[in-house]
């Protein structure tokens, strides 16, 4: 076969060899997971047994990899034993009702998990920020939801698990570019999307608010650093093995999450302080 003239002979080698480590690599991730996703099945099988039921909330930015990471962590669970909950816009009834009515109708049964992609903090985070919801509604869901969640967490048997997935603003838009380039992953790209990075400091300050608001002993919030997709699925898995004891957990198995990924919600608050007071806004 003749090249075209000025093209390089090894451009398609290096392309095929960047392609190959590339295959290795994902191989090599998703064999690290495997391990924990094993401790899910093992966690799923406790709950079963013991009636026990778990809630996991999944929140933050758009492009944060919180969908990537539900799909990794179901990937190998029971299908009857847990479900994935993400809701569209309330219906007109449904926006004359209670919040968290909507949610609640969703909640676990005896030995099932239930992950929310996205949940009823959207009331905290996105519809004050595009005007989805009055000021007042916004108030009166901050003033409330705490005591909400103590009292379906009064029956001993739930436990709730709240993650604020924290991507950086300039992997945030890399994630936009590929979705609006890739046609694969075009459905992604939403009209909220679109105007994430121009609202940014907007979103900010509502996270901000949120944590002092509904960061509880009783109802934590976890934060997952998830500019790195991998590590922020590895560490989330053991956010939630962590979460409830249950036999035949592994002795191999390193469950210490790592503080660089994960980091607890009055750690990140302090952060975000440190910074208002530095630069004069949140980062």
């Amino acid at each position: 076969m003749t090249l075209p003239e000025n093209t390089n002979s090894n451009d398609g080698q290096f392309e095929m060899d960047d392609i190959v480590k590339q295959a290795i690599k994902n191989i090599k991730r998703s064999e690290e997971l495997k391990p924990y996703q094993a401790e899910l099945i093992k966690l799923q099988k406790h709950l079963e047994r013991y009636g026990k039921k778990i809630i996991i909330l999944f929140d933050g930015r758009d492009a944060s990899g919180k969908g990537g990471t539900i799909r990794r962590i179901t990937h190998y669970m029971n299908k009857k034993h847990y479900r994935v909950i993400a809701l569209g816009i309330p219906s007109d009834i449904q926006k004359t009702e209670l919040h968290m009515k909507r949610y609640i109708e969703h909640f676990p049964h005896a030995g099932e998990i239930v992950l929310f992609d996205r949940s009823w903090y959207n009331r905290a985070l996105v519809e004050p920020v595009l005007g989805f919801c009055t000021p007042k509604q916004y108030k009166k869901f901050l003033k409330r939801v705490s005591s909400n969640e103590e009292h379906f967490l009064d029956d001993g048997k739930t436990t709730l698990i709240k993650l604020y997935f924290s991507v950086s603003r300039l992997e945030q838009k890399r994630r936009f570019k590929r979705r609006k380039n890739d046609p694969l992953r075009q459905w992604k790209l939403s009209e909220v999307d679109l105007q994430a990075q121009e609202l940014w400091d907007e979103f900010t300050v509502m996270k901000y608010k949120m944590l002092k608001k509904t960061h509880t002993k009783t109802s934590p919030w976890i934060i997952i650093r998830s500019d790195n997709k991998h590590l922020a699925r590895r560490e989330t898995m053991k956010v939630i093995l962590n979460s409830v004891r249950y036999r035949g957990r592994s002795k191999e198995l390193d469950f210490q999450v790592d503080p660089n990924i994960v980091i607890p919600g009055e750690a990140a608050l302090k952060k975000m302080k440190e910074k208002k007071r530095k630069y004069g806004k949140f980062l």
